[in-house]
């Protein structure tokens, strides 16, 4: 009787989670066929059956937490597993002044927005945050979509997703102390340790990332896709354990693999990515009142324009750098205007400690329209590359 009493409430749930699953595959391909990033469809499948929506999902707040924490663990992991140890010190040695201008430019009006809003400087860091960092997944797909990964400019905009993504090993643990109000000297301890943590991952990464990879490969897919798996939660855990962000910790193990390990590991991970990624995605808009979003639509769209233009000055400029011309520079610039996964991630740390109602619903707002319009605005790049120069602009010689 027990037996039958579970099987009677579990079966509901799992029609409800495969009816949610069908419903992501959906939406897939209708972005498929538009030719653009699915992230803002599952988004608003989220917003359309959370609270305030059509159809309201009853799943446990556990589910959702747990779901959404893998989500961004595999996504981290598979954009780690993009970039070798050697691409990782290239771009740290060669993109460091388009990574700092990037950081300036486009960090500082999140934060100075949310001060003028009158918010709690934490919810403004964050909010900084949000605006600082460009979508690698939506971007890596744009460029493989149009066909540019071989461009001349496309290595300037990989170092500055790479120099973002690692930034965000030093700006989590620091958000996550100041959202947990603990005391200056504590504080200090703990991004000291999360600091020193992200080092030596970054060592056993740069230096001893062959070792890793030769103990991780296997003949067998299933035993590669368990240890990779493995020792990502392990990684991912400590480094949650220790203020790092698990996402982070993730994002790390990815960097560490190289060779046939890395590159057998990226694509038994890819469909478990894209499966958690949806879901996060959805779990996240399943926490946001589409109510909500209309009061701060107009100040997610001002943030939008502002931010895009940011984002095409700072691909412009690295690109420029690199000696590229000026059709060059116009694809960079708005190869990078996309925000996504890490900005939602961000977005959830404040929603999680409650900081400010406004960052959640902006943050949604916000990453729908950049995730929207960047791919679309970097599929006529060309076009706008062939429009004449503004007056007083000098052409490439």
């Amino acid at each position: 009787m027990p037996v039958a009493v579970a099987a009677a409430e579990v079966a509901p749930v799992l029609v409800e989670l495969g009816l949610v699953v069908l419903a992501l595959a959906v939406l897939a391909r209708v972005a498929d066929r538009l030719g653009l990033s699915p992230i803002p469809f599952y988004l608003v499948a989220g917003l359309a059956t959370g609270p305030g929506g059509l159809v309201a999902l009853d799943l446990s707040p556990e589910l959702v937490d747990i779901g959404s924490e893998i989500g961004v663990v595999l996504l981290l992991l598979a954009l780690g597993l993009e970039y070798s140890s050697e691409e990782l010190g290239a771009n740290l040695r060669v993109g460091l002044p388009a990574g700092a201008f990037d950081a300036l430019a486009n960090a500082l009006p999140g934060v100075a927005f949310g001060l003028v809003l009158g918010w709690d400087p934490r919810a403004a860091i964050l909010l900084g945050g949000v605006t600082y960092i460009s979508s690698s997944g939506v971007i890596s797909k744009v460029l493989r979509d149009l066909d540019r990964l071989g461009n001349r400019e496309t290595p300037s905009v990989l170092s500055i997703l790479v120099m973002e993504d690692l930034a965000m090993a030093v700006y989590l643990p620091v958000v996550a102390v100041l959202l947990a109000g603990g005391s200056v000297a504590a504080g200090l301890v703990s991004v000291t340790a999360a600091l020193a943590a992200v080092a030596a991952v970054l060592f056993v990464a740069l230096r001893h990332g062959t070792t890793v990879s030769r103990v991780v490969l296997s003949r067998s897919d299933e035993a590669l896709l368990l240890g990779v798996l493995g020792i990502t939660l392990v990684v991912a855990g400590v480094a949650a354990q220790l203020q790092v962000s698990a996402a982070v910790g993730a994002f790390l193990v990815g960097i560490a693999l190289g060779g046939a390990a890395q590159e057998r590991a990226s694509l038994l991970v890819s469909p478990l990515r894209d499966l958690f990624a949806a879901t996060f995605f959805l779990f996240f808009g399943l926490r946001i009142d589409p109510g909500d979003l209309v009061p701060v639509a107009a100040l997610a769209g001002a943030l939008a324009v502002v931010t895009a233009g940011t984002k095409v000055a700072t691909g412009w400029w690295a690109a420029k750098r690199a000696g590229i011309a000026r059709p060059g520079r116009i694809r960079a610039g708005t190869a990078l205007i996309a925000r996504g996964e890490f900005s939602i991630v961000i977005a959830g740390l404040g929603v999680g400690a409650g900081i400010e109602a406004q960052l959640g619903p902006l943050a949604a707002a916000y990453v729908l329209l950049l995730a929207v319009a960047g791919p679309i605005v970097t599929r006529f790049a060309d076009r706008l590359a062939a429009l004449p120069p503004m007056a007083g602009a000098r052409r490439p010689t």
